[in-house]
């Protein structure tokens, strides 16, 4: 027989190849095209009333001791800020916060100074006697001061204790004071407004109890406005915080994207022109080191590209994409879909080629070639330690060889090994070929296992790996029930993940609810995968002894 592919079967594969390659292509332009953006009244030449500042960069990390953000670097953010909005909001006195103070006066800027209390009195003492100082110093650039910062929320200080610090600052200082807490807090401690100028609030419709979707975001700040209004009539309500994520997972119909952020944002700031309400925007630039404690979204929140030098979406009106790389995206799966097809002429060189054959390839590879371009752009998403970078990058290569493997093993009409035929010592002799298609579906099985598990267990703050988790499914579930099985018995490992995946994608599916389509997403292809394993087989001979 012939060691190289015949002339037609390679004829043939070059077809369906090229078929899957536009394929990919038309997917992906798609998936990056520009979404049309509503314009913000008054954008050109308006600049925004006030946004959240933290002048961190890249690894700068202010829960690690001994961050310092030099002074320079907070001139460059305040000057780049000062050429679209007129107010800065700050936190804490730490980290350069008389650095910013001196920038805002060079450059026109009001600041909301941030005074940070919390359950450390010493901290709170020096946070308060610091800003006390800076206040009489810059009584022209502090138009208001923030005292304390979501510490109801976070149960560290009591309200009267909170009361107390905000009664003892307004006796020092000849500028408005305020406190800073999400809306359902006001609501829960009310008497707060009498010791305050005014009242401050936060709304975060993606981080609500019952997620807002960001289509419904601007109508949502509307009505909760109102009813803080309501409760506390002839008290003027800002805007403390108000923003939307560019990056992360959905939470029920809250995705995270930057068209999403766009749209969200632009209606917000356009709702707050017309009605006439003070609004500051979470946040200035994105902040990574929030990821630790947030999950990657926390890290996306930024309106502002410091490379890029302008905002991530226009104000006036125009597009955005979610995908701007899609073309390099795009290449990684033809990439990906290249080698599947090579891998399979390959290994079937001795086999009897028919469009069947590549039709099968073609299904096997189309959709996970897609996602590998998907997979690639969160790894940098959501990875931010070494645990969750590790993880990305096995998922990652999880999902980039299982098309190639299993196309492969589609061509030499083999099945993967169950895993104790893979991994016992006695039975037969394993090739590289068993060992890269065991070896990634033991890879897939513990991943899969470990991020449904967290779903389940710690699902707030948890990345839901779709993509890669897809990509890496769909081969072998293709090969599993499309090429023929030699006799065997269902492996223990395969039954007893698969009963997991299943159960765990039943509870996930609830939690999350059916409007978080990562979730579902992500529980079908866990279902898919559960199928696979339960129709893994394990030679009788390789097979566990039951005594």
């Amino acid at each position: 027989m012939s060691a190289t592919p015949k002339p037609s079967a390679l004829g043939s594969a070059l077809g369906f190849f090229a078929l899957t390659a536009v394929l990919i292509g038309i997917a992906w332009w798609w998936l990056g095209s520009p979404v049309e953006l509503p314009a913000l009244p008054g954008a050109v030449g308006e600049k925004l009333y006030c946004v959240s500042y933290a002048p961190f960069r890249g690894r700068q990390d202010p829960l690690v001791a001994g961050t310092r953000v030099e002074p320079w670097q907070i001139e460059e953010d305040i000057a780049f800020l000062a050429k679209y909005t007129g107010c800065v909001r700050t936190y804490s006195v730490d980290d350069g916060a008389e650095s910013v103070l001196a920038s805002a006066r060079r450059h026109g800027l009001k600041v909301m100074h941030g005074v940070w209390v919390s359950s450390d009195p010493e901290k709170t003492r020096r946070q308060v006697e610091t800003s006390i100082a800076l206040a009489k110093a810059y009584p022209d650039v502090i138009s208001a001061m923030v005292v304390g910062n979501e510490v109801l929320l976070r149960g560290e200080m009591s309200a009267n204790e909170l009361a107390s610090i905000i009664r003892n600052i307004k006796a020092q200082v000849a500028v408005p004071v305020t406190y800073a807490d999400v809306w359902e807090f006001w609501l829960r401690y009310p008497d707060l407004q009498n010791v305050v100028d005014f009242v401050t609030i936060h709304i975060l419709p993606y981080w609500e109890d019952f997620p807002i979707p960001a289509e419904r975001a601007a109508a949502h700040v509307a009505a909760i406005r109102a009813k803080v209004a309501a409760a506390m009539p002839g008290k003027d309500i800002v805007i403390g915080e108000f923003g939307w994520p560019s990056g992360g997972r959905m939470r029920e119909g809250a995705r995270p994207s930057p068209s999403n952020q766009a749209r969200a944002v632009i209606a917000t700031l356009a709702l707050a022109r017309r009605d006439k309400f003070r609004l500051n925007v979470i946040e200035a630039f994105d902040q990574p080191w929030k990821r630790a404690l947030e999950g990657a979204v926390g890290g996306y929140w930024g309106i502002f590209d410091r490379a890029a030098k302008g905002p991530k979406f226009p104000l006036a009106g125009g597009t955005v994409s979610d995908h701007p790389y899609w073309a390099a995206q795009a290449l990684a799966g033809v990439i990906v879909a290249a080698l599947a097809f090579a891998g399979a002429l390959v290994a079937g060189r001795n086999n009897k080629h028919t469009p069947m054959l590549w039709a099968r390839i073609t299904v096997l590879t189309l959709l996970p070639a897609i996602l590998v371009g998907w997979t690639l752009e969160t790894v940098v998403i959501e990875s931010f330690s070494v645990g969750s970078w590790l993880r990305s990058i096995a998922f990652a290569a999880v999902a980039a060889v299982a098309p190639i493997v299993c196309a492969v093993a589609c061509g030499a009409e083999r099945q993967p090994p169950g895993f104790a035929a893979l991994l016992r010592r006695a039975g037969e002799r394993r090739d590289a070929l068993d060992w890269l298609l065991g070896g990634t579906l033991i890879a897939l099985m513990l991943l899969a296992i470990e991020a449904a598990l967290g779903l389940v267990f710690d699902p707030r703050y948890r990345d839901i790996p779709f993509a890669p988790l897809t990509a890496a499914t769909i081969p072998f579930l293709i090969v599993i029930v499309s090429v023929p099985w030699a006799s065997g018995v269902r492996g223990r490992a395969e039954a007893l993940a698969a009963a997991v995946l299943a159960a765990s994608a039943a509870y996930i599916v609830f939690n999350e609810s059916f409007a978080n389509w990562q979730a579902v997403w992500f529980c079908a292809a866990s279902l898919a995968l559960a199928v696979a394993l339960a129709f893994t087989r394990t030679s009788a001979q390789d097979a566990p002894s039951s005594e």
